[in-house]
């Protein structure tokens, strides 16, 4: 992690250089100097990170390094992404200046005011590096006490199989607990008076408890046994109200705005009373009976046959439960694990390469120790390995030696992630920052690697595409699981088993927090000077304190509201995040205006207010966001404009919109300005007198787009100005919705208007709405 914070000062070092020359602005004399000294410090310290990051796991000291190590690499990152960010404002401004009436030119010539502050924000800038270099050189000389071994790699990750190829959706090996476990969900019992009858899978992390739970649970026999299935993911800590309020949402499903524990119990117990349930308790860790008792008592009242089924690593957890029956669910025979990880490894290698590896690759298996978590992440790893000497390297491999990992963590996960790339290593630890079991929507999840920068490939590839190739790689070595695909076979959900979410937790050491707003502990999880990513999960039940000193550090702030509303947020108090470079306030039904001083935050790059119901203007201080590179408004169904200053957001790639039922009438004149724009979900055809609203000739510069949306077609006046647009040279559109009004009572040249909207042949994908003319466009 560390080697990819680095890699990512040392390009912004060299480009900020390149781009100082270029525009021919300096900061404080001797800088320079100073800059080159850093750069060339950074890369000797850099040379010894893989090295220092394999020994952090025994020596406590080196793993203090690192952490000081990565603490200065996030301050160099602010520092000179507010230095970027300066030079960027410049650029956009000389830009601006030709294109003003010379009435307005005077205007904005800068008053001596403002450049007193250039001046001394660069002279600013300037003694923070400065500082930041004598920082850096004291790590750099501890580092030689350490004697660390040089080994520097700008290895680029290398595309690995297909997901499909390793996305091993059978259960091997456990047709008896199938069976087993399946007689106790399906059969009577004269126990079933004494209270709920609990069946408990016992076993160690990883070998497959929650696989087979949700085996049994989705199994068609089960599904028509149980009037009522439900499936909750507890965890730790274990919390009898947010229990109740999953279960409450799965019963409903919808969310619940009750937080009261005795008002949700009598709306569970209405629901349930009488019918035979299923109820899935995964991933235990709870040895309190009095917290299990609130919960039991509760289920009480369902009908005979009812059952549920707990997972858990722990078996007091599954004594302390009064389980009526515990199932121990052992390691995996050897065969199988054998089976399965040549089923994953030797994938697509040749006969005699089989031969050749086959008996180190059954002693590899023989060490994940019957753990399938642990065969498929090994299977997965030397899979892209076709030497023998690199087989026999993770045969050898100390890693398996260390005894040091809390909640029985597996070598095989270190030996996998000591295998990736750096920007692969940086992208999964992120990872950390979701909850888990959470569901991980794909695309949300590389624009926030976008985001933080992880995405800057030295090749010509978009981010996006190289994101997606880092996830497809992470997928294949079994990182993620429980994938979601669409109709095209691309993975667009997935989660992270509860072992891999440890190990990414591991790595980060606290730079990802999970926070919750029912949690005593919210303020000092906040206040953690290392914190730099942060969910926060809000249930409403209280009102939680976001005014925390050291949270300015966040570069990361994601707000899970479950659906509640979050009347706790306090808006007021938005400066203290003014590094964040992501913020998810998405599904927030309190705020109505956001605050002008987000303008303030000049190193966002994804803000997502989606489903922001009650939001009705965004501030014109939006149009400071110059490094912004996702605006998500979808669903905010009160949100009247968009900022006239959206224009200036030039490094903007998604643009989501979605007019449904939104009073949102027009976008505003200068879209066709954002020339990276990617996504623009929904352009909405603005009235014919509006002057202040874009028209539909302004997507002819819009060359970058894949996906777009027309919606009001119907206000257009002919084919002349439809063809404006010029969608037939948008090679790289695949997807196109083009939508004319339902209420239009005369179709007059709707065909024509359809017809000169013709796409470039490239297009993988066209939906026509409210189309009222019987010939098809071009028919």
């Amino acid at each position: 992690m560390a080697d990819a914070l680095l890699s990512i000062v040392l390009d912004q070092l060299g480009s900020l250089i390149q781009q100082q020359i270029h525009q021919e602005v300096s900061l404080v004399v001797g800088v320079e100097t100073e800059i080159q000294s850093l750069t060339d410090t950074l890369q000797v310290v850099r040379a010894v990170v893989a090295d220092a990051e394999k020994r952090q796991v025994k020596e406590e000291l080196v793993k203090v390094w690192l952490q000081r190590l990565k603490d200065i690499a996030y301050q160099m990152d602010d520092v000179l992404d507010e230095w970027s960010t300066s030079l960027l404002k410049s650029q956009i401004e000389r830009a601006e200046s030709p294109s003003m009436s010379k009435k307005k030119v005077s205007s904005c010539i800068p008053s001596p005011c403002i450049c007193f502050k250039r001046v001394a924000g660069r002279r600013d800038i300037a003694l923070k590096i400065k500082d930041i270099k004598q920082q850096v050189d004291d790590i750099a000389n501890q580092s030689n006490g350490f004697n660390f071994t040089s080994r520097f790699s700008n290895e680029e990750p290398q595309r690995l199989i297909t997901i499909s190829a390793v996305d091993i959706s059978e259960v091997c090996g456990r047709d008896k607990d199938r069976d087993t476990i399946l007689r106790q969900l399906l059969g009577e019992s004269c126990e079933q008076n004494l209270g709920p009858y609990i069946i408990s899978l016992v076993g160690l992390g990883g070998v497959g408890k929650t696989t087979l739970a949700q085996l049994a649970f989705n199994l068609h026999e089960v599904e028509a046994h149980f009037d009522i299935r439900i499936w909750v993911c507890v965890s730790d800590p274990f919390i009898p109200v947010r229990i109740f309020r999953d279960i409450f949402e799965a019963l409903y499903e919808k969310p619940s705005e009750v937080h009261n524990p005795e008002v949700l119990q009598k709306k569970i117990q209405a629901c349930i009373d009488g019918k035979k349930f299923l109820l899935v308790l995964d991933d235990v860790w709870n040895e309190d009976y009095q917290l299990w008792e609130q919960l039991k008592n509760c289920l009480k009242c369902g009908g005979r046959g009812s059952r549920i089924l707990v997972t858990t690593r722990n078996e007091s957890v599954a004594r302390m439960m009064r389980s009526t029956y515990m199932h121990s669910l052992g390691s995996l025979p050897l065969e199988q694990c054998r089976a399965l990880f040549s089923q994953i490894a030797f994938w697509g290698k040749s006969t005699d390469k089989i031969e050749e590896l086959e008996e180190i690759g059954k002693k590899i298996a023989d060490k994940c120790k019957g753990l399938p978590l642990a065969v498929k992440a090994l299977g997965s790893l030397m899979q892209s390995k076709n030497n023998k000497e690199d087989w026999e390297n993770v045969l050898n491999s100390e890693m398996w030696e260390l005894d040091v990992f809390e909640k029985e963590l597996s070598p095989a996960l270190l030996l996998s992630y000591y295998d990736l790339p750096p920007p692969l290593k940086q992208c999964f630890s992120y990872c950390a920052v979701f909850p888990k079991d959470r569901t991980i929507q794909i695309d949300d999840l590389i624009k926030l690697w976008m985001a933080q920068s992880y995405l800057n490939s030295k090749s010509d590839r978009g981010m996006e595409t190289v994101g997606r190739e880092y996830f497809e790689n992470l997928a294949a070595r079994s990182f993620f699981q429980d994938f979601e695909k669409d109709e095209e076979g691309n993975i667009v959900r997935c989660k992270m088993h509860d072992i891999v979410h440890d190990f990414a937790q591991f790595l980060t050491n606290n730079e990802c927090l999970i926070v919750e707003d029912d949690c005593e502990n919210l303020k000092t999880n906040l206040s953690r000077q290392k914190g730099r990513h942060a969910t926060v999960i809000v249930h409403g039940s209280t009102r939680s304190s976001f005014s925390v000193k050291n949270a300015r550090n966040l570069h990361t702030l994601l707000v899970v509201s479950n659906g509640y509303r979050i009347d706790s947020f306090p808006l007021d108090s938005f400066q203290q995040f003014k590094y964040l470079r992501a913020m998810d306030l998405s599904k927030d039904t309190s705020i109505k205006d956001l605050p002008s001083q987000v303008g303030e935050f000049i190193h966002l790059r994804y803000l997502n207010l989606s489903y922001c119901e009650r939001l009705e203007t965004l501030p014109e201080t939006i149009s400071e966001l110059c490094n912004l590179q996702t605006l998500n408004v979808r669903y905010c169904l009160r949100l009247r404009k968009l900022p006239q200053g959206i224009r200036s957001l030039i490094n903007l790639r998604h643009l989501q919109i979605r007019a449904g039922f939104s009073i949102l009438r027009g976008l505003p004149k200068g879209v066709g300005r954002l020339t990276s724009l990617r996504t623009l979900s929904c352009f909405i055809v603005g009235d014919e007198n509006g002057s202040d609203v874009c028209k539909i000739e302004e997507m002819r510069n819009l060359k970058e787009l894949r996906e777009l949306e027309i919606t009001g077609l119907s206000k257009v006046e002919d084919a002349g100005e439809a063809e404006q647009a010029e969608l037939k040279n948008k090679k790289k559109l695949y997807g196109l919705t083009l939508s004319f009004e339902p209420w239009t009572s005369q179709p007059v040249g709707m065909k024509e208007v359809a017809e000169a909207l013709q796409p470039h042949p490239n297009l993988k994908s066209l939906y026509i709405a409210w189309y009222q003319v019987k010939e098809c466009p071009g028919g």
